[in-house]
């Protein structure tokens, strides 16, 4: 089995972990659109009660927001420092 995972990437998201929830920080685009992505999401699918699974979560912007909708999500990546 291949993977397609770059380590260069891994590397670079692992080293700027602790700086994934400063919304002024490198993250700030990310925090600026993140209420935006939640917001299209719940107006596709009803959340309430659903379960969701966040593939590439990152530090988990995005499943906290659809968390706050109603789903419940479970959030993988690949980066373990950042992992929910």
């Amino acid at each position: 089995m291949s993977s397609n995972i770059d380590q260069n990437e891994v590397n670079k998201f692992s080293n700027i972990a602790e700086k994934w929830w400063d919304p002024k920080g490198e993250f700030k685009p990310l925090h600026v659109i993140n209420p935006l992505r939640a917001k299209y999401v719940a107006s596709k699918i009803n959340l309430d009660g659903k379960l969701v699974l966040d593939v590439g979560c990152g530090g988990g912007l995005l499943s906290e927001a659809l968390d706050d909708y109603g789903a419940t999500v479970m959030g993988i990546d690949v980066t373990e420092k950042i992992s929910m």
